[in-house]
């Protein structure tokens, strides 16, 4: 059965973790700071783990703390969803929703899209980060998740559209073909300078296409220049360094200003797909779902 002793400190805690300092929460809470300090101090002996480190200049979550504010954030913020939803103010989205979305595509086409979205809901608190890679979006406490691929990864608790597939394509700067002339076919490619993707470790990244019947070749390229970021590559390429591969999604603007040329049209292939995610315990939530369908029709708007 649940005890509502559970709930005892969690709004002091949360207050204490966010303003980082017993003084400012006390202020905020209207308490003394001899109360907030022994709230915390309470919820500290009930749960057996300490929460914070203390010393006479700083006060920092410990890593049970951490985890535990994650936690009490989360549930607080649907408790307060619930509050909303029985008083029928659902109409106006409220409150705090974390979207987490890929570096470069997230910030190109995701965050105009999130922007215009908070800006129609003022009451809404978007917390938005960035960051490459698989993540579970109910272990790392994010409402909803953009990713290039990675799909079939997400365990089922977590809801996904897929949005589309992205292309690769094959572009360079009007100087360059200028001065080195437009590559007809993939056997030209041998002739002109190329930019490549280049990990840390020394890895450059070979090119793919495909060919005349369907089938998917990787082609290892001696670069002119090796850059590790995808923004990188584009200025490279709009500097006049050569033949690049890259995604069509971030190239576009590039494109339809003319500061890059397509080339080689027929070699261009299909890449990985776009998703949006979120957390299907959270799918109820008003917040939560029309920040979803916002995203799809945004996205697929502007592809």
């Amino acid at each position: 059965m649940f005890s509502s002793e559970r709930l005892k400190g969690i709004d002091v805690f949360v207050c204490v973790a966010q303003w980082g300092s017993f003084t400012a929460a006390a202020e905020k809470l209207s308490l003394t700071g001899s109360a907030i300090s022994k709230s915390v101090a309470r919820l500290e002996k009930r749960l057996g783990v300490q929460l914070f480190q203390r010393t006479t200049r700083k006060l920092a979550l410990t890593d049970a703390g951490v985890a535990f504010l994650r936690t009490c954030t989360a549930v607080l913020a649907d408790l307060e969803e619930a509050e909303l939803s029985l008083q029928g103010e659902n109409t106006e989205l409220r409150g705090r929703v974390r979207i987490d979305l890929p570096g470069a595509y997230g910030r190109a086409q995701v965050l105009p899209v999130l922007l215009s979205f908070a800006n129609a809901h003022p009451s809404l608190q978007p917390h938005i980060t960035f960051s490459d890679g698989y993540i579970d979006p109910l272990k790392e406490d994010v409402d909803i998740v953009v990713r290039i691929g990675h799909a079939d990864a997400w365990p089922e608790t977590v809801g996904h559209r897929l949005l589309t597939r992205e292309w690769h394509l094959f572009c360079a700067s009007p100087d360059y073909l200028a001065r080195h002339g437009v590559p007809l076919s993939e056997h030209d490619l041998e002739q002109h300078q190329c930019i490549a993707y280049g990990w840390l470790d020394g890895r450059v990244s070979p090119w793919r296409h495909v060919d005349e019947n369907g089938a998917t070749w990787r082609r290892p390229v001696t670069p002119q220049l090796v850059v590790g970021n995808g923004e990188g590559l584009v200025m490279a390429a709009e500097a006049g360094f050569g033949i690049v591969q890259l995604p069509s999604w971030l190239v576009q603007r590039q494109l339809e200003q003319g500061r890059l040329v397509e080339v080689l049209p027929q070699l261009a292939l299909p890449g990985a797909d776009i998703n949006v995610g979120w957390v299907k315990s959270r799918e109820t939530l008003p917040k939560v779902r029309w920040l979803v369908q916002a995203l799809v029709d945004g996205l697929q708007a502007l592809r």
